[in-house]
């Protein structure tokens, strides 16, 4: 029966006018716990995502293919999830990846559209007339606009991705450098992206060409007037950028906020990385609200506690490149992060029993989080057996057991009452357990077989 019940109160909060769906924006840091969003300064929103990378353009490979994105946000819905990452796939129009590379397949790829209009009448390396560096290409931007606002009508959450590094650094001859707008080959304006001849272009994401820096800055604030009135976004500087990028990438996120700062609404920036950029010290000591770092000091296999210096946004992009299981959901939860989980695009339509276990998990914490509310709650490892625990202490625990079994809860400077609640990490599943006394440590066994969730709350009695 506590099952049913469980679920009529699932159902009821994912469809409530005050609940799931209305988007309580534009984010900025929760004043009292940084670790995480607030629209209204209040209550805490908490971020579980999901995204692929051919998301914004309309084609990615030799045979253009256009993206449902109506149903990907059905997807996203359907696992109750609130976040999607509008990847701008590739800065490059024409690029290549060696055949053998098992994660893009096919040698050549086109994207299309670009932000720049094709004018010529003099022709770019493709064939197909140059780029007018000057003049925007509308249809990016409708197209853009639109995605943005059918996620906002579902309650999602959006960030847009201005530029995209990965392929700069790692796509390949013969349609590397040769397909970016910024070669000087390619558009009517003499830019000139690739300074020093190497045939990478990779000074772009550098302050080192005033004159790219320029194109580039109006291009972000022709994406900020785009969406300026809209709640649901976040903007984020780049996809995998190189190490020496660091000063552009700041540069660029000081530019949003002074930019927006003269306009009706202020939307979060965030900086992600990767094994090849920036260290994650550059991030936390970045100007950006929030950041997706690298595995570097553990984010992937045991994420360190968040200590509340900048919102973090825990990509499996960043940290392997695929998607990342029900086990690393519930353990980047537990230390007070966001989680979003990278796939392939047939995975997430057709997801392996891993992902779907995951994207489910995803699912559970977002629920968990709207029930607890997490605006008390930081990371206490040294109160749990286990060490994956959120806590209000004296009030509130919230603990993972990875293995499921017994764990052991430090209630010794908490007296009173406890009341208990066993829930499935996959699932949701809850079974109530019998209150306990709290001042003392504690060893509870989970009725559950294998992962656990353990929640205890202190009964307050009414006078």
């Amino acid at each position: 029966m506590f099952r049913a019940l469980f679920l009529i109160v699932v159902f009821l909060m994912l469809i409530s006018t005050t609940g799931f769906n209305i988007i309580k924006g534009p984010l900025h840091a929760h004043p009292k716990n940084p670790r995480y969003f607030t629209g209204n300064g209040k209550r805490v929103i908490y971020l579980a995502g999901v995204e692929y990378w051919d998301i914004l353009r309309e084609d990615c490979s030799p045979d253009p293919r256009a993206v449902d994105f109506e149903k990907f946000l059905d997807i996203v819905t359907r696992y109750h999830l609130n976040f999607v990452r509008l990847w701008r796939w590739n800065e490059l129009f024409k690029f290549s990846y060696p055949k053998e590379n098992k994660m893009f397949g096919k040698k050549t790829y086109f994207t299309s559209p670009s932000p720049w209009l094709r004018v010529g009448p003099w022709l770019a390396k493709d064939g197909k007339p140059k780029f007018d560096l000057t003049k925007f290409d509308e249809s990016y931007f409708k197209q853009l606009r639109e995605r943005v606002e059918m996620a906002g009508k579902r309650g999602i959450f959006v960030s847009v991705m201005l530029f995209e590094g990965h392929s700069i650094q790692f796509s390949e001859e013969p349609w590397r450098w040769e397909g970016h707008p910024f070669n000087k080959d390619n558009n009517v304006n003499g830019i000139d992206g690739d300074a020093d001849g190497d045939g990478l272009g990779t000074e772009i994401h550098t302050l080192k060409l005033p004159e790219v820096t320029r194109i580039q800055e109006a291009y972000v604030r022709k994406v900020i007037d785009t969406l300026n009135d809209l709640d649901n976004v976040l903007y984020e500087i780049a996809n995998e950028s190189h190490s020496q990028s660091t000063e552009w990438q700041y540069h660029i996120v000081h530019f949003i906020k002074q930019y927006e700062a003269k306009k009706p609404k202020q939307h979060p920036v965030w900086i992600s990385t990767h094994g090849g950029g920036p260290a994650n010290s550059l991030l936390f000591n970045s100007p950006a609200d929030c950041i997706a770092p690298s595995p570097e000091g553990g984010y992937g296999d045991d994420p360190p506690p968040n200590e509340g210096r900048k919102v973090i946004l825990s990509d499996t992009d960043h940290l392997w490149g695929a998607p990342g299981d029900y086990q690393w959901v519930w353990k980047t939860f537990t230390r007070g992060m966001n989680p979003i989980n990278y796939a392939e695009l047939e995975d997430i339509v057709k997801p392996t029993p891993k992902l779907e276990n995951a994207l489910k998990a995803m699912g559970v914490t977002r629920l968990v989080a709207e029930q607890i509310d997490l605006v008390d709650m930081i990371p206490h490892p040294e109160l749990a057996s286990t060490r994956y625990c959120l806590a209000n202490p004296g009030k509130k625990y919230l603990v993972y057991l990875p293995e499921g079994g017994d764990v052991m809860i430090d209630l010794s400077p908490a007296p009173g009452v406890f009341a208990i609640k066993w829930i499935h990490p996959i699932t949701g599943r809850v079974i109530t357990g019998k209150n306990v006394e709290g001042g003392k440590k504690l060893n509870l066994l989970s009725p559950l077989k294998g992962a656990s969730v353990l929640y205890l709350a202190k009964v307050e009695y009414k006078r």
